[in-house]
């Protein structure tokens, strides 16, 4: 710090080393059934490792652990846990966030949430593959001896209720259905 600056700001109290609280609490309470199940699931080791480190979580957040219990433990904090656990306190957060919002389900918790809806709606639906599969069976047009993906590519841009499509989407649409081009 430059001399002229030594009277305008204060030096900063000294730190100590202060407890800090949840930042926010959604307790978990488990059940010897989930208890055992979690524990069978974090020992052996055939699991996928988002679900092991998911199962170390909601075993460390556990109110009832009877070893802590005996003890006269307190639920360690977030911080503690995720250090345990080897991960992020963010983690930790929306595990027991993940816990209450599923109502108390373990299973659900642990084990990864399929979408409803794909990401991006497909392009290519059952009417689609239809009109391309029937028009790759159709005469090519005049000129032409037979269809080729580019030409297909070609005739389904000009067609007015049809996506525009890629050959390599043409060619992967008639080769699910089974349709060649001779």
């Amino acid at each position: 710090m430059g001399w002229w600056l030594v009277g305008f700001y204060p030096l900063p109290a000294r730190r100590e080393l202060v407890e800090v609280a949840r930042t926010k609490s959604w307790p978990v309470v488990l059940d010897p059934a989930d208890r055992a199940m979690l524990t069978a699931l974090v020992r052996t080791g055939s699991h996928p490792a988002q679900q092991v480190r998911r199962a170390r979580i909601l075993l460390e957040l556990d109110v009832n652990d009877p070893g802590r219990v005996a003890r006269g433990e307190p639920v360690p904090t977030q911080e503690v846990v995720a250090e345990r656990a080897g991960v992020h306190v963010d983690t930790v957060v929306k595990t027991s966030k993940a816990y209450a919002d599923r109502g108390g389900d373990v299973e659900d918790t642990i084990h990864r949430r399929k979408r409803l809806t794909p990401p991006v709606p497909p392009v290519v639906t059952g009417e689609v593959e239809a009109r391309v599969i029937a028009l790759a069976c159709s005469q090519p047009p005049p000129g032409y001896e037979r269809w080729s993906l580019r030409l297909l590519e070609k005739h389904i841009a000009l067609v007015d209720d049809l996506p525009d499509l890629d050959h390599s989407t043409i060619g992967r649409v008639l080769k699910r259905g089974r349709c060649v081009l001779i």
